[in-house]
């Protein structure tokens, strides 16, 4: 897999870029990964519903054909988007998530953060009056099943013929003030953070850095 640092780059030409180069890959294409950072910008998902974008502002709000719901990107985020033949790479849909998760949690760990799986809520969230312990969490479904959590990285995919666009979006230090105007992924109420307001302080070029090597070594065949 070969990583592109793409930096500070805007929204939708990156969301066109990915489409054009799932289209045009062939069976001898290389798996890419493309690291990211977005001027602000709200994006709906497939299943995205106008009411969960309470108050846009001056803010654009970007229809995309990923899964999921409606997020928010904006400076200070890392985001990660993995390019990937699936069918190439021996793995099926539900493995990808997996492992796009797991290379979350392994990022955190990396910066003594303890990462969880909620589930039926694709992404990765932290304790907020513990993020460092390692005890275990068992959310049942229901409208309490992230009381005590922040949602840390949200996830939303693509698969077109068998390969993968869109991705990850890990928080690190951002305005975090956007969230507040929404329903992330579709959630009312549902706390956001970032790795600054839990105590970690890093760049966005580290955390780029770790996110991909843990990318890259998760996703490999």
């Amino acid at each position: 897999m070969r990583g592109v640092v793409r930096g500070r780059v805007a929204y939708e030409p990156t969301y066109e870029a990915m489409r054009d180069f799932t289209a045009a890959r062939t069976a001898d294409t290389d798996d890419e990964l493309w690291l990211c950072e977005h001027p602000p910008v709200f994006t709906q998902g497939l299943a995205g519903k106008p009411e969960h974008v309470h108050d846009a502002g001056g803010i654009p709000v970007v229809a995309t054909n990923r899964g999921g719901q409606v997020t928010y990107h904006g400076p200070g985020q890392v985001v990660a988007y993995p390019l990937v033949d699936l069918q190439r790479a021996g793995y099926y849909v539900k493995e990808y998530v997996f492992r796009i998760e797991e290379a979350v949690i392994r990022t955190l760990m990396h910066f003594g953060v303890t990462g969880h799986r909620v589930r039926g809520a694709p992404g990765i969230y932290v304790k907020l009056d513990d993020p460092r312990g390692h005890a275990r969490i068992d959310p049942q479904p229901g409208p309490d099943q992230f009381q005590g959590l922040g949602k840390i990285a949200a996830l939303g995919i693509k698969i077109s013929r068998h390969s993968t666009y869109h991705g990850v979006a890990l928080n690190v230090a951002m305005d975090l003030e956007p969230f507040s105007r929404i329903d992330p992924c579709g959630y009312a109420g549902l706390e956001t953070v970032d790795l600054s307001t839990i105590g970690v302080s890093t760049t966005w070029e580290e955390a780029a850095r770790v996110l991909g090597q843990q990318l890259a070594a998760r996703l490999a065949p």
